[in-house]
């Protein structure tokens, strides 16, 4: 009972707001690094707010008059300025380092990763994400991150997309939406599709790469990847309006508008993304919503509601070697064969139609000086299925007698999933003048979740008994997890990381599959997740982290997916990593720098084999000893005044260390390329603002060659690929406007003919062809 009032409680909270004066501006040090998390405050009222990742700050509704503005962060003096409120102010402050305090503060988040934490990350804000936003699939707006290859189903970044960072697909990726876990409970998979366009609701994301700090969920085995859609500071109150237009029948509209009133603040967004997509048929149909209601009291508080529906024409057959010359495009999906093996036509209603809805409610209470807690609630209702048409499918294969001798049939089949997926979060912080103490943790059950397919039609006309299941499936996984992480400075100069976590799950899945085997599995796990690392500043204390040196080492736990017990011929065993992590940051006026290298070593990885499963899900099976260790760099020099250039660059060596081979019918122990993991990745975006309000943007990606099996055969290989893309964005700000704008996206722009993603087939490559030069186009208009 308790359960169901945690989810109708979280999915039905809603909160009103209205508008007013508004007081912006940014926290800078004195060598003009902002000061995240700095308090700005109203002197002798209760308004106030905490400066963000950027140094930024907002104070909404300020009456006309005199005010006193103050500013501070611990270990630096704090000023206090007068103002005279007339009309919307922006001010910004420079804080200098107080001589008197022996140590700036310490902070920590409970689950994102600081400079004065010893691990490998990169912060990217809404601007960021809003310059690369033209409707494509959150992978695609990562892309341009270090050690990421992206993918698209369909060929154009619009519909089902994948994510591989440091050679780890999604499933070993952790994802949290503001602390959540969004990865998918059985498969731990992350379907960006079920959430389209979340990045125009997003305030900011942090990438971990290794193991990183504890999070909620899955554990991070190549990365971790927070999304955080809400913020510490208000939004100006706006009305926005997108419109896009591109290649394949690209479609974007997005309506985004938010309003406030003292302390109250609320914000809505509804979005439409229509494509027909790159390879033939592969049409995406994807509408979204996002609404956020927040209260800043003295307890604060924030609702978000989020969910979308697509449906998407499937496109994940993949495409052998001898089609790719003759057509690139081609798409085996629905395709209905004669007696002669010849394509006569294809199944209009191939499809995959899901529906996902999310409800948080989160609560923050200052508790004394330095202190603070936080618990958040959430619940998710996920259903769909994938429809399908199956020639000359057996009437036994699906459990139905055959008496009138018909022996087989072509049918419609609908496989159903539908799931609830429900807990909450916790964390208590402190923020001392010499340490940094977080105890968090989660509590989740993912319960019921109903597998099962129907038929909906059958060619021979015999009795289907109404609502009749030839499968079915209960699973009913719990996730809990309790972390505390330490940070102690311990002189001027040095710091020490303490992070351990304690992770209980337990599993169980019964029924019966689409072949009629059926199963039954119950399985606990108990992980113990250890972290240590430290950070040492080579600059004077007042900016220490702005060039320091880093080494942490993390141990990392984490079980089999349901496709992994229900896919392989023995049973899973868990895996285990050992990461480490150690790097040097520099940070100027002009440029930054971060160099880090790494070493993962695994036993028993779970790693793709090359083959799909029946659902078209990668199986995978446990290797042995593997590791993947390498280099990585990535710098943003502003050169001179209207050019930047942000660059990466990633060599890596991943490998599996006793993998089995057949050579003359003898099983041999070799050393091979671990599956889809290139041993060069680089990103390069150079930006060029000529006059104020314009922007030129060339765009660069290079994926070395890749292996689609473990076999390290040459003639099953993707081969490297360079990709060139231009991009331009102009806006304005007439009377009356915010800001009008115009962007236009060249994707492919050297039409360049290359896959970046496969599998293999009883040693027979298929590829996922992606598009050519294409383009997209948009105008946002904001009041």
């Amino acid at each position: 009972m308790l359960r169901c009032l945690i989810f109708f409680v979280t999915v039905s909270v809603v909160f009103p707001a209205f508008s007013q004066f508004t007081i912006r501006g940014t926290v800078w040090d004195s060598d003009k690094a902002p000061i995240a998390g700095a308090n700005v405050i109203m002197v002798g009222t209760d308004k106030g707010t905490v400066a963000d990742a950027d140094g930024r700050f907002e104070l909404r509704a300020v009456a006309t008059g005199a005010c006193t503005l103050e500013v501070s962060f611990m270990g630096y003096v704090t000023e206090r300025r007068e103002l005279a409120i007339t009309s919307d102010v922006t001010t910004d402050f420079i804080l200098f380092f107080d001589t008197k305090q022996l140590e700036p503060l310490v902070v920590l988040h409970p689950t994102r990763a600081s400079e004065a934490t010893p691990t490998t990350y990169v912060n990217l804000s809404r601007d960021k994400l809003k310059e690369q936003n033209f409707g494509q699939d959150m992978p695609f707006l990562l892309n341009w991150t270090p050690s990421v290859v992206t993918t698209s189903d369909a060929g154009a970044g619009i519909g089902y997309t994948g994510i591989r960072i440091r050679g780890t697909d999604a499933t070993r990726v952790n994802v949290t939406i503001n602390g959540i876990p969004y990865n998918d409970s059985e498969s731990q998979s992350t379907f960006w599709v079920d959430i389209p366009d979340i990045a125009s609701s997003t305030k900011s994301i942090q990438i971990q790469r290794g193991v990183g700090t504890s999070s909620n969920g899955p554990g991070a085995f190549g990365a971790s990847v927070n999304l955080d859609t809400r913020s510490n500071r208000y939004d100006t109150t706006f009305a926005e309006a997108m419109i896009g237009v591109g290649s394949f029948g690209a479609q974007r509209y997005t309506l985004r508008g938010g309003y406030q009133i003292n302390n109250f603040f609320v914000e809505g967004k509804l979005s439409r993304i229509k494509s027909d997509g790159y390879v033939e048929r592969a049409s995406a149909d994807l509408d979204s919503y996002y609404f956020r209601a927040v209260y800043n009291g003295k307890v604060g508080v924030q609702a978000v509601a989020f969910g979308g529906a697509e449906k998407t024409y499937q496109a994940w057959y993949g495409v052998d070697e001898a089609t790719m010359q003759i057509n690139r495009r081609m798409n085996y999906a629905g395709a209905i064969y004669d007696s002669l093996g010849s394509i006569k036509g294809y199944y209009t209603n191939q499809v995959d139609d899901y529906k996902q809805d999310h409800g948080q409610v989160h609560l923050s209470y200052g508790l004394s000086r330095g202190w603070d807690a936080s618990v958040s609630f959430h619940g998710t209702y996920g259903r769909g299925y994938y429809e399908e048409y199956q020639q000359g499918r057996m009437l036994s294969s699906v459990g139905l007698p055959d008496t009138m001798g018909i022996g087989s049939t072509d049918m419609v089949v609908r496989k159903w999933l539908e799931n609830y997926f429900y807990g909450l979060t916790y964390s208590l912080r402190y923020s001392g003048m010499k340490s940094g103490f977080v105890l968090g943790g989660a509590a989740s059950w993912y319960e019921p979740a109903r597998h099962f397919g129907e038929i909906i039609w059958t060619e021979e006309q015999f009795a289907v008994p109404p609502g009749y299941r030839y499968y079915s499936g209960l699973s009913d996984k719990g996730d809990r997890n309790v972390f505390i992480k330490w940070n102690y400075r311990w002189t001027d100069h040095l710091t020490s990381f303490v992070d351990f976590q304690y992770r209980r799950v337990n599993y169980t899945t019964m029924g019966t599959q689409d072949d009629q085997t059926t199963y039954a599995i119950d399985d606990q796990f108990n992980f113990f997740n250890p972290k240590v690392g430290l950070t040492y500043g080579l600059d004077r204390p007042d900016s220490q982290y702005a060039n320091s040196l880093y080494i942490s080492y993390a141990i990392a736990n984490r079980e089999p997916n349901r496709s992994d017990y229900l896919g392989g011929t023995t049973k899973p065993r868990t895996e285990r990593l050992h990461n480490l992590e150690a790097g040097w940051r520099k940070k100027t006026k002009t440029w930054g720098l971060d160099l880090n290298c790494f070493l993962m070593q695994y036993a028993d990885q779970l790693v793709q084999t090359g083959a799909l499963d029946a659902a078209g899900y990668p199986i995978r099976a446990n290797i042995g000893k593997s590791y993947r260790t390498g280099l990585e760099a990535s710098a943003v020099i502003n050169l001179l005044e209207k050019w930047s250039w942000n660059v990466n660059l990633t060599w890596s060596a991943n490998k599996n260390k006793d993998y089995v081979v057949f050579e003359n019918n003898q099983p041999v122990n070799r050393d091979t390329r671990i599956i889809l993991t290139p041993d060069w990745i680089a990103g390069s975006q150079l930006a060029w603002k000529p006059i104020k309000g314009f922007e030129a943007a060339w765009l660069s990606k290079y994926v070395g060659k890749q292996y689609l099996d473990n076999t390290e055969s040459e003639g099953v290989s993707l081969s490297d690929y360079w990709i060139n893309d231009l991009r331009f964005s102009y806006e304005i700000k007439p009377k009356g406007f915010q800001v009008i704008s115009w962007s236009l996206l060249i994707n492919n722009l050297m039409n360049v003919k290359y896959a970046s993603n496969g599998y293999s087939d009883a040693g027979v490559p298929y590829y996922y062809p992606q598009a050519g030069m294409n383009f997209m186009a948009m105008m946002t208009v904001r009041l």
